[in-house]
């Protein structure tokens, strides 16, 4: 019953690095369980992809996650900056060199019971079920990104070119296929399989019995843990006369932060505070334009250590949700820093309306009306001038998502899965 289970997450390097990340917590809370999990990787960091790990010119080395007693296995690739053909060699070297790394690691070690292959890229899942088959035991794909769904909406080009986005496609069928069960992080996944005709129920090629919802979530016990340990001395957060709605997390063009700053503009509430801690490119921009046009209700703070993110969001009046509207969210929403808000205990803001809101579940905040400035700011004022008892009815309703979504209760629906196969 208790299975080695190797993962394969290109990007899990990252995780160990920063112990934590939705594959470090599962392989710690499969640890525990019993299972013996190991986790393959890529050396580059995907953040900022000339970050490498571990980089002795090796085809791959073992390096154990010492608080959770995993080993994870780094394999060489090229390192890229920005999405270009670099970050595609990237992909493919991965995927090239990860079915050498695993049939040497398998050689010292002794073969998987189960592979648990999670994309974003579709190269990680086509590599799980390579290996699958050669060691002749069960793939569990999992899709965190619908590709080449999300490509088709973003890239015009993609879009013009039928023959390239066909075979996209069609490859992707072809994994939902060929693995013995699949996950998806977000709520619609199934929703996504039948708008393609790809279920069994259409003619397709897909049992939908064997299709899973498996959202990101938190762990809790790390987050209650850094609550506790690290506190951010910053007076803006400790302003008694404030009300201190907070954004944490990544400041690009698709965090669309600049609505923020067109909604700030438009708040007449003078007890508004808003607080933004992270980083990213459009940082220094957003910044100058806020000392620029002289506004004194928005504060763009920078990065701060991944520890001190729970001691923050728990400070907050209300902690804010907000990146650009896609049409993506019609198969729900799978955003991790969701789910840290949720822990934090306060209640939340959405600024966008995901098919699967979790918001609306839960009664844990209130959503935007629409996306313009004056909507945004509309709801932040409305929030504001809700009763004390109100607010706090709302932020007990959030902690309680954030103990369904926690990585111990995630766990068991994957431990439910890889024994279904």
């Amino acid at each position: 019953m208790k299975k080695n289970v190797w993962i394969m997450n290109h990007y899990a390097g990252s995780m160990l690095k920063a112990c934590g990340g939705r594959h470090y917590w599962f392989a710690d809370h499969l640890h525990r369980a019993g299972y013996q999990p190991v986790v393959f990787c890529c050396n580059v960091s995907h953040d900022p992809g000339t970050e490498t790990f571990y980089d002795n010119g090796v085809l791959w080395s073992e390096h154990r996650a010492e608080e959770i007693g995993v080993p994870f296995v780094f394999v060489r690739s090229n390192t890229y900056s920005g999405n270009g053909m670099d970050r595609i060699r990237n992909m493919w070297g991965f995927y090239r060199n990860v079915l050498k790394a695993a049939r040497q690691y398998a050689a010292e070690h002794g073969a998987p019971d189960v592979i648990y292959a999670s994309s974003v890229h579709p190269l990680t899942l086509v590599a799980g079920l390579k290996l699958a088959k050669r060691f002749g035991v069960r793939c569990v794909c999992e899709v965190r990104d619908l590709w080449p769904e999300t490509l088709v909406v973003y890239s015009e080009r993609l879009r013009r070119s039928h023959l390239l986005k066909n075979a996209l496609y069609a490859g992707e069928k072809w994994i939902y296929k060929k693995s013995d069960a699949l996950i998806f992080t977000q709520m619609g996944g199934p929703d996504y399989l039948r708008s393609q005709k790809w279920d069994r129920e259409q003619g397709g090629p897909i049992d939908m019995k064997k299709v899973h919802y498996i959202n990101n979530g938190v762990d809790l016990e790390a987050f209650d843990n850094n609550l506790r340990q690290y506190r951010l001395n910053d007076s803006d957060l400790d302003g008694e006369d404030t009300f201190k709605f907070i954004y944490t997390g990544s400041i690009r063009r698709v965090n669309a932060l600049g609505q923020i700053v067109d909604a700030a503009k438009e708040i007449r509430d003078p007890r508004i505070s808003i607080l933004v801690y992270g980083s990213g490119d459009d940082l220094e921009m957003l910044r100058e334009r806020v000392e620029k046009e002289g506004l004194r209700n928005i504060r763009f703070k920078g990065r701060v250590d991944k520890q001190a993110v729970p001691g923050i969001l728990s400070r907050a009046d209300v902690n804010l949700v907000h990146w650009q509207m896609t049409p993506l969210l019609k198969y729900g929403e799978s955003g991790n820093k969701i789910f840290e808000y949720f822990a934090a205990g306060k209640p939340v803001y959405y600024t966008v309306r995901p098919t699967y809101s979790l918001v609306e579940a839960y009664d844990c905040g209130c959503t935007a009306a629409g996306f313009s400035p004056k909507e945004l700011a509309a709801g932040m004022e409305h929030m504001a001038a809700l009763p004390k008892q109100e607010l706090d009815r709302m932020a007990k309703n959030a902690r309680r998502a954030a103990q369904d979504y926690d990585f111990k209760n995630l766990t068991a629906k994957l431990i439910d899965v890889i024994e279904s196969v």
